[in-house]
């Protein structure tokens, strides 16, 4: 999540350095954009379970939709979730990973370390101890019989966990950069080597893509067998969605063997034919989400519910995790070439925006509550409400020095 420094791209240069800059820098911001939508969109999405009665009581769906609209429902936002719930947070994982293994070479595994720990730890536990809490208390409020602050801190310290939002993903970014580290400590040329396998070919992503695909297919459907996807492992304010945890490993790795390669004479030189193939990725992604979508309705429907079904549904959500990676890293690597002030800005705040967002979502769901608008409108409302309040809060708080050396 950490931003990346861009320079003005030279007029002549395919392979410059600051070319892929603007592609990977923006890409990130973007898909920080799609996170704040995607929150914001589950309190209309039409499976969306009732206010709980107890923020202890079970089953507790509430971490993940923290304010339901009682009346609203959108019946768009279940394709919306599905698509993006499926790739953004593994895409995010890779993206984190880039630039991980010339960090480590310029820098040394202790630095490194150091740096990772106030990058990523110093805010998870701000994000798990001020943001989590602030974001979760409208789902209190939603209850009956809710008696204010007092009531809800009894009822968030008898819950035996603490729910962490959206900070978990720094808190595990944190413990991958470490297992990065001590694997450059124990083998230094593993990354590189990782990178020639996966990345080196520009001519020939497909290949990258079955191999991304088989060894996610391996770590993955295991798994998911065992947990089913809608398990979550928690110990105290560190969670993790149990079945996905070694597939955002491997798109972690996957990102930190493209980096030591090298950016742009790999898998995402800005000419190469992932970038040419652009419009061949976005075909893919959309058919195999198609797919993916089709046969997860088929495998919840009683006569087909079989392992053999649920095997099915893992392979094409594994296909569709990474088609949906490529192509996005396809578009953003042809489109964006050059220097947008307001993608700057937003490439510049993204971490900010993604640490601080889950409030702003939480507090405009629920003053939007009772309102006689369409759920599509309330969504749009709550999404361009956070994004710019978090987008400003974050510009602010960034011009404190210290502030500004984290996020």
């Amino acid at each position: 999540m950490s931003h990346t420094k861009t320079a003005p791209v030279p007029t002549s240069a395919a392979e410059s350095q600051g070319t892929y800059h603007y592609a990977i820098g923006y890409l990130r911001a973007f898909i920080v954009v799609l996170v704040v939508a995607f929150h914001a969109a589950m309190g209309y999405h039409p499976a969306a379970p009732p206010p709980p009665v107890s923020l202890a009581a079970e089953p507790r769906w509430w971490p993940a939709f923290p304010v339901v609209d009682p009346i609203q429902r959108a019946d768009w936002t279940s394709a919306f979730v599905g698509f993006n719930d499926i790739f953004f947070m593994s895409l995010m994982f890779l993206l984190s990973g880039l630039f991980v293994w010339s960090a480590l070479q310029h820098k040394g595994t202790g630095r490194f370390l150091r740096g990772r720990l106030l990058r990523l730890g110093v805010p998870f536990l701000f994000g798990a101890t001020l943001v989590a809490p602030l974001a979760y208390y409208p789902t209190y409020l939603q209850m009956a019989g809710h008696t204010g602050p007092g009531g809800f801190v009894r009822q968030w310290l008898a819950i035996g966990a603490w729910p962490s939002g959206p900070a978990w993903f720094l808190w595990v970014l944190l413990a991958f950069d470490c297992i990065a580290a001590r694997l450059f400590a124990a083998a230094p040329g593993w990354a590189e080597t990782l990178g020639r396998l996966l990345a080196g070919p520009r001519s020939r992503p497909a290949r990258f893509f079955l191999l991304l695909l088989a060894a996610s297919v391996l770590l993955y459907t295991p798994l998911e067998l065992a947990y089913s996807g809608l398990t979550w492992t928690a110990f105290g304010p560190f969670t993790f969605q149990t079945s996905r945890i070694l597939h955002y490993l491997l798109y972690f790795l996957a990102g930190v063997g493209i980096g030591a390669w090298g950016l742009n004479r790999g898998l995402l030189a800005p000419e190469g034919k992932l970038s040419r193939r652009w419009v061949l990725w976005t075909i893919a992604a959309v058919v195999l989400f198609l797919a993916v979508a089709a046969v997860s309705i088929a495998f919840m429907t009683a006569h087909l519910a079989s392992r053999g079904w649920e095997v099915a549904t893992d392979v094409l959500f594994a296909a569709s995790c990474a088609a949906s990676c490529f192509a996005f890293l396809a578009l953003f690597l042809r489109f964006a070439r050059s220097r947008s002030s307001v993608f700057e800005s937003l490439s510049r705040n993204s971490y900010g925006i993604y640490l601080v967002h889950y409030a702003f979502v939480s507090w405009l769901q629920l003053a939007l509550v009772g309102e006689s608008m369409p759920a599509t409108l309330k969504f749009a409302i709550v999404t361009v409400g956070a994004v710019g309040g978090s987008w400003l809060t974050t510009m602010a708080v960034r011009r404190v020095p210290v502030v500004a050396r984290v996020v």
